[in-house]
């Protein structure tokens, strides 16, 4: 075979459009994770407050403990009359504590991101 018959070898690689696709998922879960994090974060030092507080003797000490505690923490999103308390039902000292709140993030444009949040310690 001459030069001129040769066939010619099988390109590889990334198109620019391919690319601007590729560093647009990226960009986009980037963002994501940036909005959802501190908010994870802080619903992480919510039931760490929650924990600590429960072993307090009445209902109002429960929730004076979790507002102290998240003065510390520096948690915004619910405070100490927040809180759902109810006696624990069996001999285990403590309540049982539930809470539930809502987190809206903006996240360009039109569009947010709505995060439920809900947790308990018995």
């Amino acid at each position: 075979m001459t030069a001129l018959h040769q066939r010619p070898a099988a390109q590889r690689g990334l198109t620019l459009i391919g690319l601007l696709f590729v560093l647009f998922v990226i960009g986009s879960a980037a963002l994501l994770a940036m909005r959802v994090l501190p908010s994870a974060i802080e619903y992480q030092a919510v039931l760490k407050a929650i924990e600590r507080s429960k072993l307090q003797p009445t209902p109002a000490a429960v929730r004076s403990a979790f507002d102290r505690a998240a003065q510390i923490d520096d948690i915004v999103s619910i405070s100490g009359k927040d809180l759902e308390i109810t006696p624990n039902p069996t001999n285990v000292p403590g309540f049982n504590v539930s809470f539930a709140y809502r987190k809206e993030m903006h996240l360009f444009g039109p569009a947010s991101l709505v995060l439920d949040y809900t947790g308990n310690a018995h």
